[in-house]
């Protein structure tokens, strides 16, 4: 009750790390909906033996609880590409007011953004909008250039019974499927063939 109601009143608090029990305000922003406490610790719990010093992506930041818990938990980078002008803002002032400075905020169409080459991420969130097909969009970007590795691990957040296309050397680590959204943590596998 006590994470519903305060997702509900615009707040998601950080599970572990550096940062522990501290919030993250996203107040009249709508359209908003942060990945839930619960999701986030089974995430995260998934990740425990990889975050630490990793460069993390967040794909379509929001309320940035993803990126900003793997700084917490003593990622080296993160990046946050963010649409919403409103929304950057907001992430901009939680980053702030949490002293983080290992991250970068770029407001722009995260589509756009994946056209160039890039380097390399070790973990890579994509939870974008749903019902609006972002997901396979952001595979094919990041396979194409050059935005992950082998090793990389790709964090898929998406609403439930929408079929999407994985990549054949992306093998599924673990899975987690609720009422309304399923949830996939995949390793790249990148052969030197």
């Amino acid at each position: 009750m006590h994470n519903y109601f305060l997702q509900k009143h615009g707040k998601v608090y950080i599970i572990s790390g550096k940062f522990k029990g501290r919030k993250i305000s996203f107040n009249n922003i709508s359209n908003l909906r942060p990945t839930t406490n619960q999701i986030r610790e089974t995430l995260f719990e998934w990740l425990s033996k990889y975050v630490k010093n990793s460069r993390c992506l967040d794909c379509f930041a929001g309320s940035g609880a993803l990126g900003i818990e793997a700084i917490s938990r003593y990622a080296s980078f993160s990046t946050f590409l963010e649409i919403n002008k409103k929304t950057i803002i907001n992430l901009k002032k939680n980053i702030k007011k949490l002293n983080i400075y290992n991250a970068e905020i770029i407001h722009t169409n995260t589509l756009n953004w994946l056209k160039k080459n890039g380097k390399p991420y070790d973990i890579i969130f994509i939870d974008p909008p749903y019902y609006k097909g972002l997901i396979e969009s952001t595979i094919n970007l990041l396979e194409n250039n050059k935005w992950i590795k082998s090793q990389s691990i790709i964090y898929i957040e998406k609403e439930k019974k929408r079929p999407i296309f994985i990549p054949k050397n992306w093998i599924l680590y673990k899975k987690k499927i609720t009422n309304n959204i399923e949830c996939y943590l995949y390793f790249v596998k990148i052969s030197n063939l």
